[in-house]
């Protein structure tokens, strides 16, 4: 993990999955209703077209249960990308699943490609939220898939959802917590975005499921990010995609649809740890002057929040006159270090 890369996304539709979450409409979220062999190759040379050559590439294959579909396309799709990575374009193959789509064999083919990274659509670990989610498998299904994608050598990416029908933060950090556990190298957080013609937007609309505001989705988000963070995984993305149609309001119709919600969750985690450490050194909430707060390298604006959010709550809460937010390179993470009044 960590590397610097390009993902070239080539989304599968609905394909090669018989069930029905109460969430998921792939048609609406992808913006494709079919898909055709000729088209992915059409997707990654346009996308090599605008990659420098030595930029690491991966082709990954989002949007369905890649190994759940018709399994003469899967091979089709994996022998197309093991090309351009024979070609020395492209330097791996990523994919993401559902839990009851692997097994020995599925893996086994796997291993004969250039896949190096598997993502695994958990959603939730817990009992009630699957059934009410209509998952199709249940959480032990899940533990068993996430081991053997790891006993056989494989990234992988646990991808959890905030929000779901009968959830609640509780159950969404326990997830989390899981995940870190069953050796996840990085995680995806989705906060549930409600998507027109799905079996949620009904729920929706007769008052059997109530979407989150987008203030709960944020404390919610941070408090799996935290989980994540202290556990040392990466959180690689929360939220979809821009291209995931999240601004048509005609196919997200309600839930957490903001395109800056990972950032707004991240500050708020920002804003908790400057807190514990200003606890911490006992600073005095009467004393005023000023601290200056050092952040990792490229987390400055996390830090400050929008539109200076926090520093504006920092000097309230602590009767600061200033806060300064500076970054320096030997700090990884949320970590933090304060100095005061210089």
């Amino acid at each position: 993990m960590g590397r610097k890369h390009v993902n070239i996304p080539i989304f599968i539709p609905h394909m090669g999955c018989p069930n029905n979450c109460v969430f998921c409409n792939q048609h609406t979220i992808s913006g494709h209703g079919e898909f055709e062999l000729d088209r992915a190759k059409r997707e990654i040379d346009e996308a090599l077209s605008t990659i420098s050559v030595d930029t690491p590439t991966e082709i990954a294959f989002f949007g369905g249960s890649f190994t759940g579909i018709d399994r003469a396309l899967m091979v089709s799709l994996l022998e197309l990308a093991e090309s351009y990575v024979r070609s020395g374009r492209v330097s791996e193959i990523r994919l993401s699943t559902r839990p009851d789509y692997i097994d020995s064999e599925i893996l086994s083919i796997l291993s004969r490609y250039s896949v190096r990274t598997v993502e695994l659509g958990l959603q939730s670990l817990d009992r009630d939220v699957l059934l009410a989610s209509k998952r199709g498998h249940d959480a032990e299904c899940a533990r068993r898939a996430c081991r053997a994608i790891k006993q056989a050598g494989f990234e992988l990416i646990g991808q959890m959802m905030i929000g779901l029908p009968h959830s609640n933060a509780k159950k969404e950090i326990e997830t989390a917590r899981e995940i870190c556990e069953l050796g996840a190298d990085g995680a995806r957080v989705y906060p549930t975005v409600v998507f027109a013609e799905t079996e949620l937007a009904d729920m929706m609309i007769r008052g059997a499921y109530v979407p989150l505001e987008l203030e709960d989705a944020v404390e919610r988000t941070k408090n799996v990010l935290d989980v994540f963070e202290r556990a040392g995984v990466p959180c690689i993305r929360v939220g979809l995609c821009a291209s995931e149609n999240l601004r048509d309001a005609s196919r997200a119709i309600a839930g957490a649809n903001h395109e800056a919600i990972g950032e707004m969750a991240m500050s708020a985690l920002y804003f908790d740890r400057i807190c514990e450490e200003l606890d911490r050194l006992g600073r005095d909430k009467k004393k005023g002057g000023g601290v200056k707060i050092f952040v990792s390298r490229g987390s400055v604006s996390k830090a400050v929040g929008q539109k200076r959010v926090n520093k504006i709550k920092i000097c309230e809460k602590y009767g600061l006159e200033w806060v300064k937010v500076l970054e320096k390179n030997e700090i990884i993470g949320y970590n933090i270090i304060i100095e005061n009044d210089v």
